[in-house]
């Protein structure tokens, strides 16, 4: 199959001089790399670890949780007047 790719310059040259030395066609290079590329990145996928997370308890919430956002607003209220208390 045909297609257009965009390749960098320097890379372009190094698969270029790799056929050259091979006296193969650049297509085969190229076709080859790839090949390549794709199985070993499959490989390393496999190979990584997977991430857990350690869960940990907090415990029963103290305050209700369905009202945070009014606690919030609260406690910030709160914190306001006390600054003006500090600034007289």
């Amino acid at each position: 199959m045909r297609t257009t790719i965009r390749v960098d310059d320097a890379l372009l040259e190094r698969l270029k001089a790799q056929a050259r030395r091979e006296k193969v066609p650049l297509t085969r290079v190229l076709n080859r790399t790839l090949r390549a590329g794709l199985q070993s990145g499959g490989a390393r996928a496999r190979k990584r670890a997977v991430y857990r997370e350690q869960v940990h308890s907090l415990g029963t919430p103290q305050l209700g949780l369905d009202k945070a956002l009014a606690l919030a607003a609260s406690m910030e209220d709160e914190e306001v007047v006390r600054e003006l208390a500090l600034r007289r």
